[in-house]
Parts: structure tokens; sequence; C-alpha cells
């Protein structure tokens, strides 16, 4: 850790200010606990890697077909992530240039689409991605979106809808994956979908990349086309993208990303990533994921118990939405609440949700930072006693002050790794 606590000593004595935010920083994520699923902690060495000098490098082009000289080392880096990668997901091709997940989306699209081109892939507000169509982003400007969602019954994914979208608007590429739907995905069945009406399957496996690595949720790479993830979240890397895809497409997704959509890659990011995915290969990493998926499930059926609407019944991820409607509790002011009493979570639109997105009626909650940490069941259990507490006396911020303490409290017995000394 000497690097950090260097790098951090020179910040302190460059710009104060920038320095005591990240002091600050680190006392929330040390003193909260974080139910943000989409977040995680990344370890000591994936942090150095990202502050280190390799920064300064510019790299435009691939391993042993640089623009620039001196790369030799940057070389080494990013083979040994493709490498990792292929070996932890099995990918016949694999490009980790992407800077984010929604740059790994976009070389997936432009690599065999054209703008116009019609997708279809599930609803933002079904539990989809912004990526996958929304109208608001650019996957719904540059091409023809249309989506699918959930049974409103189950509220699981409705293949036989799916086939019957896909039928109607004859996609040339299905999306498939999710920002907040906490079911098994049934990619045999995407492909035959993708099949029957001649479209290309993408798999975004942003959230469970690191369940699908430890064979822990099915894997789409046999299925798919092109699979792309973000190496934070479940993975516990650095925030970046990467695509894989059939040995038929590597060409084309190389070149859309770069040159098609960035110039020099982020070599920092890439050194960490493959330290990520090599941790990731350790086999306590498959513990470590059967853990967040233990905690998840203690954490709805806790909920559940207690009368709580958990959509879709449960969940087999490391995430869940709950349905506050009946608890007469906005998302917005659930998140508000639980963030005075020391707990952090996202406000989430519910299926057919009837309030709009900077309200919703439902919270999302993941398990990757907890069990980083390395809470377990009875913690999860207290948890859930906390929330409730919380979601039923919203407004009274005494109790919100006392459970804060007992938050800090138990953050303290499972401290994570210190950035400054």
């Amino acid at each position: 850790m000497g690097h950090a606590v260097g790098t951090l000593k020179a910040i302190q004595s460059t710009d104060p200010e920038v320095f005591a935010a990240i002091r600050a920083e680190e006392k929330r994520q040390r003193d909260k606990l974080v139910l943000i699923a989409s977040e995680n902690y990344a370890s000591p060495a994936v942090l150095a890697a990202q502050g280190s000098l390799m920064t300064n490098k510019y790299a435009e082009g691939y391993s042993g077909r640089r623009y620039y000289g001196g790369c030799e080392h940057v070389d080494t880096v990013e083979d040994l992530a493709i490498g990792r990668a292929k070996q932890l997901f099995g990918c016949e091709h694999v490009n980790v240039q992407p800077h984010s997940g929604s740059t790994a989306n976009m070389a997936a699209y432009l690599s065999v689409l054209k703008p116009g081109d019609t997708i279809l892939g599930m609803a933002l507000s079904q539990g989809g991605h912004l990526t996958h169509g929304s109208k608001v982003n650019f996957s719904g400007k540059l091409f023809q979106s249309y989506s699918y969602g959930l049974n409103p019954e189950t509220e699981l994914i409705d293949y036989d809808a799916v086939q019957r979208a896909a039928e109607e608007c004859r996609p040339r590429m299905l999306v498939v994956g999710a920002s907040a739907y906490s079911r098994i995905i049934d990619f045999a069945r995407c492909k035959q979908i993708a099949d029957s009406v001649g479209a290309y399957l993408l798999v975004d496996i942003a959230h469970i990349s690191g369940l699908v690595a430890t064979g822990l949720h099915p894997s789409p790479v046999p299925y798919a086309d092109f699979v792309t993830t973000t190496t934070h979240k479940t993975l516990r890397g650095p925030r970046a993208g990467m695509v894989m895809c059939k040995e038929e497409h590597a060409k084309a997704v190389d070149k859309i990303v770069f040159p098609g959509l960035q110039g020099g890659p982020l070599m920092h990011v890439i050194a960490a990533k493959a330290i990520a995915f090599q941790e990731a290969l350790a086999p306590e990493f498959k513990v470590y994921q059967q853990n967040i998926l233990d905690n998840a499930k203690a954490l709805a059926n806790g909920f559940t118990e207690r009368g709580y609407h958990v959509v879709s019944g449960g969940t087999d991820t490391h995430l869940f939405l709950m349905n506050l409607t009946s608890k007469g509790v906005t998302g917005k002011d659930a998140e508000s609440a639980l963030e005075t009493a020391g707990i952090i979570l996202n406000k989430n639109a519910v299926p057919n949700d009837e309030r709009p997105p900077a309200i919703t009626s439902g919270v999302r909650i993941g398990t990757p930072v907890v069990t980083t940490r390395g809470m377990g069941l009875r913690e999860m259990s207290q948890i859930v006693a906390w929330i409730d507490e919380v979601l039923q006396q919203s407004d009274k911020r005494r109790v919100h002050r006392r459970i804060a303490k007992e938050v800090k409290a138990l953050c303290s017995r499972f401290p994570i790794f210190q950035t400054s000394q």
C-alpha cells in the first residue's frame, strides 16, 4: 500500500480540497452499509494498478500493432488481461479496451449494425438498461428500438412474448440482459428466438459477470454472437468494460473499438483488469460469489417474511427489487430515509411503475459490497430488521440517527482496507 499512501500524500500537499473529498469518501465507504447492486470494493492491487504510472502511456492500436513506440510493457498487461478473460469466460475473442459497459455495447452494435437497423431489448422500465434501446440513449437514437418486458403476473421474462415481439419487429439484433432483474436468464431460449428471425444475439452480463465466470449462473458464451460486460460490479475489478465475441466477429469488433469509437486505451485500467481477472480465477472467488448469492437470498427471504413485495418472488442473483407501494413509501423517500440511517441503496422503478423515474415505487438491493466486507447471514438478518424499522418510521430522524450509529458499529467489525494512513 506504500504507493497508494504516497499518492494520497502527494494529493494532500498539491490539492487539499480534492484530498479532503477523497478522505471523506473513504470514511463514507468505511462507515456505511452499501447495498447498491452495481457497486463493489476493488482490491488494493486493483486500486494500485489504476493509480500507477501506466496512466502515462499512450498505446493506440493493439498488442504488437501500436501506433506509438515504447509499448512493450503495456503489451504485456493487455495480453495478460486478454488471456485471463478467455480463461474465465471460455470465449473465442475478447477486446479489453472499452472504457465502459456502454462503450462495449456500442462496439457490439456498430460492429455488425448500421444506424436505423432494428434492435429488440428489455425495456428499461421492466429491468433493462439504458443502452438496450432506451429512447434517451444512443441505442434508442441510432437504432429503431423495440422492447419486451416481464409477465405482469409472475414478474418473470415471458419468453413467448419475446418470441412474438421478435416476429413482429424482425430485429437485426436481440439484446438480452438486465440491470434490475433477479432471475436466471434462459440464454438457450434467447438463442432460439434470435435464430428464428435471423437476428444476432447480444447478451449484456454487466451485473452477473462474476456469477457467470464462476459457473453460478449459466453462461451465454456458447449461444451469443456478442457478450458484453463491465469489469466492476460482481467481477470486482476497475470501472470499465469488455466485449467478447465469436471469432467471426473479432476483426469487426476490434476495428470499431479502435479507431471507430476510442483513441488510446487506458492502460492503467487494463492493468487493473488483468489483476481482477487473476483474482477471479482463484478458487476463493467462487466461494465469494456463492456468498453473494446466499446473502441476497437471505435478504429477499427476510423481507418477504415481513410482508414486503419482492419482485419476481425472490432472487437467483446478487440483487432484487422491492415494490414498496403496499408500504406507502416511495422509492425516493425510502432511499433518503435509509441514507440518513447509514444504509445506501438506490430508488428503482418496478415493473409497470405508475410513478416517474425520479420518484419510483421501489428500491434495488444488492449484496456485492457487504459480501466483500465479509458479512454473512447473521448480518443480513440485522440489515433486514434495520431497513424494515426505517421504512416503517421513514419520518423519524431520531430512529434514523440511532440506527446509523448501530450501522457504523457493525461496519467497524468488518473493515475494508485503508486507502490512507
